[in-house]
């Protein structure tokens, strides 16, 4: 049984910030080739083919017809990842998707259905679960070395300045972003901690927009979760804490036997009552430096592409292997599941909603 070792065509679907921060991820790994970009800015997509030396797209009947394409990355606006999607999927094309999925749990159930209809992949981009300390963590809980956990919680306190919503029409909109700091900035985080913990059963939650001016959505979110498991939790979520170099995004996991503090990829807590010998050298290796400041906690265009890569690499080896992706939709839709019940909560004055 030879295994397969194919190399996967990958096309780009967008020309935002995004896309060619994937497509230098694509080229830095093997088993994939990015073969094509599309979008509807002619000059956009000319340049970016240029600059990475693949096809360009306007149409995107061609662009889906391109001769090796077998995987399109959507890169679009989120409240927009649906139709180029399921056009993907019924074109026959493996489906990656920038985070989040879509903005509702019913275009992602859309999405799903159209992935599962023509056999294909649909899988969504949360390098955070990627990163070696994030297998740790979920290690550690899957084998109950915290005990019983009892609180689950976090925090990213994070800047986006005025330009930066004011850079894109579609930048804090309901249609388009979908929600605020929760919705864009936080989800990683959100999503790494139901990776941990699993589902969230009811959720409390109040947002308010307080500095910055012409958006629809929230940059200031507190919520309070109880956990399908029985623990409690907290989320803060904001774009408006002020930070030359951002503060980085913080888990923290609190049982009966042992509590660790994920600070971004590092620990800055990691201690169990019953001791292993690994755990000295995981805080040597994956220990916190408080000077190395925040991953895109300022700036969205500082974060290394490293973490997209090893991403990518996940779903090449999945189509290999035949299995399912570490995220796939149904593991992408967990978190906006969640957003959606905090904004329904905040609506209704904070009142306990049930995640669905």
């Amino acid at each position: 049984d030879l295994m397969n070792t194919k190399t996967y065509g990958i096309g780009i679907a967008g020309t935002g910030l995004i896309a060619p921060f994937q497509a230098r991820a694509i080229q830095a790994m093997e088993g994939a080739e990015l073969v094509a970009f599309h979008g509807r800015n002619a000059e956009r997509v000319k340049a970016l083919a240029a600059e990475f030396g693949c096809a360009g797209y306007t149409d995107c009947d061609a662009f889906l017809k391109h001769d090796g394409l077998d995987v399109v990355s959507v890169c679009t606006a989120s409240g927009a990842h649906r139709d180029p999607a399921i056009a993907a999927a019924n074109a026959g094309k493996h489906v990656v998707v920038e985070k989040p999925l879509e903005v509702t749990t019913e275009r992602v159930d859309e999405m799903i259905a159209a992935c599962d209809r023509n056999k294909v992949m649909l899988a969504g981009i949360f390098p955070r679960r990627y990163v070696p300390s994030a297998k740790l963590l979920k290690q550690a809980a899957d084998a109950e070395r915290f005990g019983r956990i009892i609180m689950a919680d976090a925090y990213i306190k994070w800047w986006r300045s005025q330009a930066y919503y004011e850079s894109g029409a579609w930048r804090g909109t309901w249609e388009l972003d979908g929600g605020g700091a929760m919705m864009n900035q936080a989800i990683h985080t959100i999503d790494l901690l139901l990776y941990v913990m699993g589902d969230v059963k009811t959720v409390r939650a109040e947002t308010k927009t307080v500095a910055h001016t012409g958006i629809e959505v929230e940059d200031v979110a507190v919520a309070m979760i109880e956990f399908e498991s029985g623990a409690m939790g907290v989320i803060q979520a904001s774009t408006a804490c002020w930070s030359e170099e951002g503060h980085p995004a913080e888990i923290q996991i609190c049982g009966t036997k042992g509590s660790a503090f994920m600070t971004d990829d590092k620990f800055r807590v990691w201690e169990f009552q019953e001791k292993k010998p690994e755990d000295e050298q995981i805080r040597a290796e994956h220990g916190f430096n408080a000077d190395a400041g925040g991953a895109g906690a300022a700036d969205p265009a500082a974060i290394s592409f490293l973490w997209h890569q090893w991403n990518f690499e996940d779903v090449v080896a999945a189509l290999r292997e035949g299995r399912k992706p570490l995220v796939d939709g149904a593991e992408g839709r967990r978190a906006i599941a969640l957003i959606r019940a905090m904004y329904e909560s905040s609506a209704r004055g904070g009142e306990k909603v049930e995640v669905r």
